[in-house]
């Protein structure tokens, strides 16, 4: 039996779709490698994102993912990439939101998207101190940095 061609697949199904005749197979080859390509990346997709979501769980900021909360950041950017930055008033604010969590605060400062926007980890841990907000985690081990 010869092995099928990976850039085709085949969608089979009944005809007619009711129980008022005979259902006869019917069977649609399509022989476009981009239609498979996608398709597969989009089983791909969801069953990852399936399988971390049961794996995982809550994370570190509660069952909103990390890279969501970082996003919220942005009025931060500047004052995560420059020491001598003073943080707007938004940026205080949801350092102060995020910073209910220190896990989460901490995760939000080392992610992904904190290091495409050109934060500096060890800037980042100064926010809150240059925020001077009281109730701030002195001392949270984050990674390899310690908030001041």
């Amino acid at each position: 039996m010869p092995l099928p061609n990976p850039k085709s697949f085949r969608i089979s199904f009944l005809y007619p779709p009711n129980a008022n005749g005979p259902q006869v197979p019917q069977e649609i080859q399509h022989e476009h490698p981009l239609i498979h390509r996608i398709f597969m990346s989009g089983l791909l997709m969801a069953f990852s994102n399936t399988s971390a979501r049961k794996v995982h769980g809550a994370g570190e900021c509660g069952s909103t993912p990390v890279e969501t909360e970082a996003l919220k950041l942005a009025p931060c950017v500047t004052a995560g990439q420059d020491d001598k930055t003073t943080p707007s008033d938004k940026c205080c604010l949801q350092i102060q939101q995020i910073g209910k969590s220190p896990s989460c605060l901490c995760a939000v400062m080392l992610s992904q998207t904190a290091k495409a926007a050109g934060v500096k980890p060890e800037v980042a841990m100064t926010i809150p101190k240059r925020c001077n907000l009281a109730n701030r985690p002195v001392g949270y081990k984050c990674g390899a940095y310690t908030l001041p």
